[in-house]
């Protein structure tokens, strides 16, 4: 792993200190995250950018709860980037372009129209992941959504093995 996320993952655990349900989110987003980019083959950068943006997805939940008293995600797009930058600002070897891109990737992970780039694709698809199993509301549309929403192929994998098909002993 690239020691730059394992020193964004520390400095988002102690921020988000006390609520481990937040901080088990964004470890399994991540997580994910990175196994769906390894899969799919992202370059190096894309890769890191896309690691970065899933431990810092939902910065910006604190800030939409003390402002606007909800924790929606068409918030927490508008308050996380500037939280992410203070947190970044101390980690070294992150480039500008990096820096911007992952901010971008946080304010625009609850958009669903109009992705661009396979690190955005990767990073709603993880959240989805995370979400569908963490949110009852959702499970019963993980068809809906994997019609709509997913489009690599071991993001799809993932969602039909945990949510779309039965246990088989057969592990292909």
């Amino acid at each position: 792993m690239d020691k730059r996320i394992s020193e964004i993952t520390m400095k988002m655990i102690n921020y988000d200190k006390g609520d481990a349900a937040r901080i088990q989110h964004f470890i399994k987003v991540h997580n994910f995250a990175r196994v769906i980019g390894e899969t799919e083959g992202l370059d190096e950068e894309t890769q890191f950018i896309l690691e970065a943006a899933a431990v810092l997805h939902d910065i910006g939940i604190h800030k939409s709860e003390e402002k606007y008293n909800s924790c929606d995600g068409k918030y927490q797009e508008i308050e996380g980037p500037s939280e992410a930058e203070k947190l970044l600002k101390d980690i070294k070897g992150i480039s500008k372009k990096e820096e911007e891109r992952i901010c971008y990737l946080i304010a625009h992970h609850h958009t669903y129209t109009e992705i661009s780039g396979m690190d955005y694709q990767i990073l709603v698809e993880a959240d989805f992941l995370v979400n569908l199993f963490e949110d009852p509301d959702l499970s019963d549309k993980a068809e809906n959504i994997k019609e709509n929403i997913f489009k690599t192929e071991s993001g799809i994998k993932i969602l039909d093995d945990m949510f779309l098909e039965k246990y088989d002993t057969n592990y292909n």
